[in-house]
């Protein structure tokens, strides 16, 4: 191979990661779970249908039970018991709706590492107590960090405590901040790394994803299951999309 050939393959592998960079990544909203036949959401089997999908991450959801465990949980109660009031034994015996237990972070996390080109985006449920949201980020990072996956790892949260916590521990993680209530300028003051927030408030705030990347800002939107929408927002430069339907919008 000549000198040339080896620059000129270099120069398209570069601008081709360059475009990569460039183009709106999916992610797939509590795992891939609206499968033929479909599975439960933020469940083991929805992880890993999220796996085979070729894009760039998932997302699921962290509740911290009485006694202290992280599980995977969306609702604030799993099925007639509330998670935060409830020791992880007694939610352990309830299935989720395709027979699987109740994931925790530490489950997910371990099935998460064997497939290393997805990014897992942990989201931490806000909680109405500053103490106990410090004791779920503390849990959270320090479960990330036991299975080394800081670079696999990115962090989502409605509490802007949480997010804040999370920086002030570990400034490297990458935070997004979920509510939708800061502008792009007030998210670089808050010392976080991007905005993850429902496409209506980018709809109605059309300067925002431009602001955002203007300030070195990350931006993603939920729940994008529309591709109308989908396209509006791409054709904005948005970053990326968390959507119930990944394997539709993953080749738009």
């Amino acid at each position: 191979m000549t000198k040339i050939t080896i620059k000129f393959t270099s120069a398209f592998l570069l601008l081709n990661l360059l475009l990569m960079q460039a183009q709106t990544q999916i992610i797939a909203h509590r795992g891939y779970w609206q499968t033929k036949p479909p599975t439960t959401e933020n469940s083991l089997k929805a992880l890993e249908n999220a796996q085979g999908l070729n894009i760039y991450g998932t997302e699921f959801d962290v509740r911290m039970s009485k006694d202290g465990v992280l599980v995977i949980n969306h609702d604030e109660h799993h099925g007639s018991m509330e998670i935060s009031e409830t020791n992880f034994q007694d939610l352990e015996k309830l299935k989720l709706n395709n027979g699987e237990n109740i994931p925790t972070l530490k489950d997910y996390l371990e099935k998460g590492k064997k497939y290393s080109a997805l990014k897992l985006i942990i989201e931490l449920k806000p909680i109405n107590s500053e103490t106990k949201e410090n004791e779920l980020v503390q849990k959270a990072i320090q479960i990330v960090k036991d299975l080394n996956l800081e670079s696999q790892s990115e962090f989502i949260s409605f509490s802007l405590n949480i997010c804040q916590q999370i920086k002030k521990l570990e400034p490297a993680f990458k935070v997004q901040y979920l509510k939708g209530d800061l502008s792009p300028l007030e998210i670089k003051q808050k010392g976080l790394d991007g905005l993850d927030y429902h496409y209506s408030v980018f709809l109605k705030n059309p300067t925002w994803i431009s602001e955002a990347k203007t300030l070195g800002l990350i931006t993603n939107s939920w729940t994008v299951n529309d591709v109308e929408i989908f396209e509006k927002l791409k054709n904005q430069g948005i970053n990326f999309i968390t959507t119930n339907i990944p394997d539709q919008l993953k080749n738009n």
